[in-house]
């Protein structure tokens, strides 16, 4: 049970740094000569980076992938407290039910935040404010670890709703 309980620790905790790094990292959308992400496009050429304000295409899409990243990272985080919480309070032969569900919930706003930037990157990236055309480009490291970080935290969301506190 030891083993069992150590493993899923490392896997949330490996679930929450994947979250972080695909929310932070700049490389959703990347090119040759540039790199973006929901938060700022820069270019390596010049060695500047443009904020992405209101002032951009599309800007609303783009907040609406910032909340649900952030919301992601946070339900990840909250989770792996209660669950500290939870294995020291629950009696014996109890499931992780609280758990369960706000992780579950970190896993269907990192799946909202790609499936729109999924939905929404051909006109995102039209934008004239941007520095250079950015429109010529591929999903970036990025953008993939957050379709894994989806596919982890809903394992794990699965995992504390059949998992019981046993000795």
């Amino acid at each position: 049970m030891l083993i069992l309980l150590a493993f899923i620790i490392v896997f949330h905790i490996t679930s929450a740094a994947l979250l972080f790094i695909s929310t932070i990292d700049n490389a959703w959308w990347v090119g040759d000569n540039f790199s973006t992400d929901v938060w700022r496009m820069c270019s390596t050429n010049i060695s500047s980076c443009v904020a992405i304000t209101d002032q951009f295409r599309e800007y609303q899409s783009i907040q609406a992938v910032q909340a649900a990243m952030i919301l992601s990272t946070i339900f990840c985080c909250v989770g792996f407290l209660v669950f500290i919480l939870q294995l020291f309070r629950l009696k014996q032969g109890e499931r992780f039910v609280l758990t369960s569900i706000i992780q579950l919930l970190s896993c269907l706003c990192v799946m909202i935040a790609a499936s729109i930037y999924t939905d929404r990157h051909e006109e995102l990236h039209k934008s004239s404010e941007y520095i250079i055309g950015v429109s010529e480009g591929q999903y970036g490291y990025s953008f993939v670890l957050a379709w894994i970080a989806f596919a982890f935290t809903l394992i794990s969301g699965v995992m504390y709703l059949v998992l019981r506190k046993r000795k």
